[in-house]
């Protein structure tokens, strides 16, 4: 799998979400088998490039490579310089966003609702990619099925990107009218990867070893991005490199294994946040690593309560060795039923 001049490790990909993937979680994504991950999307609005969530969004020290950043706006020439300032700053592929289905983001016709204007959408596709040209950095979009039911034009717009210079396209099986309710359906990711000769690649339910296999051999895609079956479960990705080179599922993590993994994930996270924004942040994540655990909600409420970071690491710990003293592995079959509960912040 190759975007660019970018050999990557394979073709499991960690889907850019807002306010989860920044720089500790793709981190964490790719040391357990993601060979891919994009950041949170960066605004192209110049004035807020200043501010301390864009920043944090915009830090990659000691990211493996490629560094993917991606970003979203309205206006062509906005993002042209959206993604001149991203490369400047480390990043070696840019990813223009026209998946994102939220309501803040649509109402500002950015993300998904520019696929209702066909010419915009291409314009800015036009004007990131001649900026990503002259750098040396190839660009990538990541779209919906197109805007409700009844005006699925991701097959159409695919063609548009493609001779616009778009070097990899990610199709989210779902219109925006759909958000995230429903089913994804993947008849119109084919359609895009039949329409295009550039990779492609399926987003959207993607939730287990076999759902990526089933989801790659239907679509034909290149590759699979997985958003929200991996928060509270990174590991996620080696599960499903494991699955496709065997065909056999791996045994669920250790324990123990989790409670360390989980503890790194905080240290680095209190790092980028610091202590008050770090903690309060992070609840979310932790609330996700103990989803459908035993005494995982009152859990959560005592987590809710805490307002330190020392406390903190310490309860997660804590809940980690009593859940150890009861077994070795986690208990699969109540994170499975869980998994109806998963946010909805995918962009």
């Amino acid at each position: 799998m190759q975007i660019g001049p970018h050999v990557l490790a394979n073709n499991l990909f960690a889907a850019p979400m807002a306010g989860v993937t920044d720089r500790p979680f793709r981190q964490l994504c790719r040391k357990l088998g993601a060979g891919y991950a994009v950041s949170e999307m960066v605004t192209s609005r110049r004035e807020l490039w200043n501010s301390l969530k864009t920043s944090r969004r915009a830090n990659h020290g000691g990211e493996p490579g490629p560094v993917a950043v991606q970003i979203a706006g309205t206006d062509a020439a906005m993002m042209a310089e959206a993604a001149a300032y991203n490369i400047d700053r480390g990043a070696q592929i840019i990813d223009i966003n026209m998946g994102c289905p939220a309501k803040k983001v649509c109402n500002k016709w950015a993300g998904s609702a520019l696929m209702q204007d066909e010419p915009l959408a291409l314009s800015i596709a036009e004007a990131v990619v001649q900026v990503g040209q002259a750098r040396g950095v190839p660009v990538t979009l990541k779209m919906r099925t197109g805007w409700d039911a009844e005006h699925r034009n991701a097959a159409r717009l695919a063609r548009g990107f493609e001779a616009a210079g778009i070097c990899m396209l990610t199709v989210h099986g779902r219109t925006r009218e759909q958000g995230y309710k429903g089913h994804a359906e993947y008849e119109t990711v084919a359609a895009v990867k039949d329409a295009v000769r550039i990779p492609v690649v399926a987003n959207g339910d993607i939730d287990s070893p076999a759902r990526a296999r089933d989801v790659l051999a239907f679509t034909g895609a290149d590759a699979v991005m997985i958003g929200r079956a991996a928060q509270g479960r990174p590991w996620i990705f080696r599960e499903v490199a494991h699955f496709l080179a065997t065909g056999e599922l791996l045994a669920p993590p250790l324990v123990a294994e989790v409670q360390r993994l989980l503890l790194a994930h905080l240290e680095d996270h209190y790092g980028l946040y610091g202590e008050y924004t770090g903690v309060r942040s992070a609840r979310k994540h932790i609330a996700w690593y103990v989803r459908g655990l035993p005494e995982a909600q009152a859990f959560r409420d005592r987590m809710n309560a805490i307002e330190d970071c020392g406390e903190q690491l310490s309860a997660v710990a804590g809940f980690f060795d009593e859940l150890a003293a009861h077994g070795d592995r986690l208990p699969v079959a109540q994170r499975e039923e869980d998994q109806e509960e998963t946010s909805r912040q995918e962009a």
